[in-house]
Order: structure tokens, then sequence, then C-alpha cells
């Protein structure tokens, strides 16, 4: 099992915590088990950079999210915005116009919600409406965003790496070690968090897979996944048809179904405690053989 591989390189903060056994999400409390939770992408944009469109009506995506909850999905993410490389911001009510009526649908569905944004008065209404995690794609570091969920002291959080930011982000990304900086910045984000207050048992990572990297640095990521494990934090991997995958595999975004699988099981293997995918029920086919074989 992941959790038992000997560890390479000792954690890369001395100020971090020990993993805490349970992950907090708002009405939910996750216990640690061996196959990965599900985090079902949800995107109610025009334009995200594999399902744009597809579930922008209400009607649509809660359709959509209907088909994930059947499959067995942990837990629905809801995303009025695009953050694909170039994508250009939106303002807060066409985002709060996207996603609230979703979420009002949606918010006793069973399973944990999550709001995909960086803006804070987008956090504070959606947890308001009952929204049990905040991914946050900047890490808290908007104006505001820290403050909002200090103030909601059970929703879970999700902090990503990302190097500048998506209208910048991948023009030619560099790092002196991926892994040691993506590792740092991660950490300073939760201590600063703990230091304000926050509960280190609401805490996730996500080393930010495609968000200021090159194939290199995500093939690096991934292949040493491991070591963000031992940060003291449950760990995400989001690489669910992301371009990595295109180019190794030549195949456009509708395409990279067993390529995603394949990235997923090698995050698993490597101990991530969540993955964010668009292929909900193929997915956890997968993992359950990979549970069954452990």
């Amino acid at each position: 099992m992941a959790q038992h591989r000997e560890v390479r390189q000792q954690p890369l903060n001395s100020e971090q915590v020990v993993q805490p056994a349970t992950w907090r999400c708002g009405r939910f409390l996750f216990e640690p088990r061996k196959r990965p939770l599900v985090m079902g992408i949800l995107n109610t944009t025009p334009d995200s950079f594999s399902d744009g469109g597809l579930f922008q009506s209400a009607k649509a995506a809660l359709a959509h999210a209907e088909q994930m909850i059947e499959s067995g999905v942990d837990i629905i993410d809801i995303g009025g915005e695009s953050t694909r490389p170039g994508a250009e911001p939106i303002s807060l009510q066409e985002e709060l116009d996207r996603v609230m009526p979703v979420i009002e649908s949606l918010v006793n569905c069973g399973v944990a919600l999550s709001i995909d944004t960086y803006k804070a008065e987008t956090m504070k209404a959606a947890l308001a409406a009952g929204v049990d995690c905040v991914n946050d794609i900047w890490g808290l570091r908007q104006a505001g965003a820290a403050q909002v969920v200090s103030n909601h002291p059970e929703c879970g959080l999700v902090l990503m790496h990302m190097q500048r930011d998506p209208q910048t982000m991948q023009f030619d990304p560099h790092y002196e070690d991926v892994i040691a900086q993506v590792s740092t910045f991660l950490m300073e984000r939760a201590n600063v968090l703990i230091h304000q207050g926050v509960s280190a048992d609401r805490i996730a990572l996500d080393p930010g897979f495609g968000f200021g990297k090159s194939l290199e640095h995500n093939l690096t990521m991934l292949s040493q996944f491991e070591r963000f494990t031992q940060l003291g934090f449950p760990v995400l991997a989001g690489i669910s048809r992301k371009s990595m995958l295109g180019k190794l595999t030549g195949r456009e975004s509708d395409g990279r179904l067993a390529a995603s699988i394949a990235a997923v099981i090698m995050a698993a293997d490597r101990g991530a405690r969540i993955v964010r995918v668009h292929d909900v029920a193929d997915t956890i086919d997968a993992l359950k053989i990979w549970e069954a074989v452990l």
C-alpha cells in the first residue's frame, strides 16, 4: 500500500503537522480508506477545456450530477469560471448566476459539494447555501478568501499550487526543483491558515497538474507523487483529461479516458487521497479493481 512506501526524502518544512486521521469536509468527515475519494467535476461554463458548454444549463448540470451520484461519487466540485490556460476572468455576478442555482438544487443530494472558485464573495455565498468544501486554484491568496473560510470552521479546503495566473501560467514555466518548490509553497499556505486558526484536519493539498508546469514537470510530479503525501495533509490529484495526457497520446480531450484512468491509478498507488475526475463511473470501476488487488 502506498502509505507503507519508504520515504525518499525528508519532508520539506519543519512546521508540518502529522496528517490527521480524517479529513473534515463540511457535513462530512472522511475517514482514511484504501481507495481515494472521487471528486467529480461539474463545470457550468461555456469554455472549460474539456467539457465547456455541456453542462451550462442548470437542467443539464443537474442531470450530470445525478449520473455521478448514481455512479458513487464522493464529492461534486461545482465551477462557474474556466481556469484553462489563457482563460479570461468573469464577473462575480456571472459566476454566481452559473453556480448558485446548481448548488441550491444539489445541497441535499447526499454527497459532499465543493465550490471551485477563487473569489471570496462566491465562497461566502456557496458556503452560506450549504457547500462543504472550497477548492481554490489560488490557495486562498485572493483578497478576503482566507477570512471567509475562517468564518466557516467546518468546511474542507483544497489549496492548489499555480505558477503565475491562468492567463500566463503556461508561458515557459520554470523550476529549479518542481517537487521541492511546489511542496514548499503548499506548506507555506497551509501554515498561514493554521496560524490564522484554521484546523489542520480541514486542509487538503493539490500540486496543480497543468497549472504553470511543462510536460516534464507534470511527469516528475506524478512519478514522485508520494513525496507530496509526506507533507502531512491529504493530497488531491487533478490529472483528468489534462493536456499532458494529450501530448503523450496525441488525443483530444474527449479521447483521453484511458490515459486519465492510468494516471489516476498511478496517483492512487503513490498515496493520493482524492482524485478529481470528469469520468466518474469509469474511474470508480478502475479504482475498485486496484483496491481489490491491494
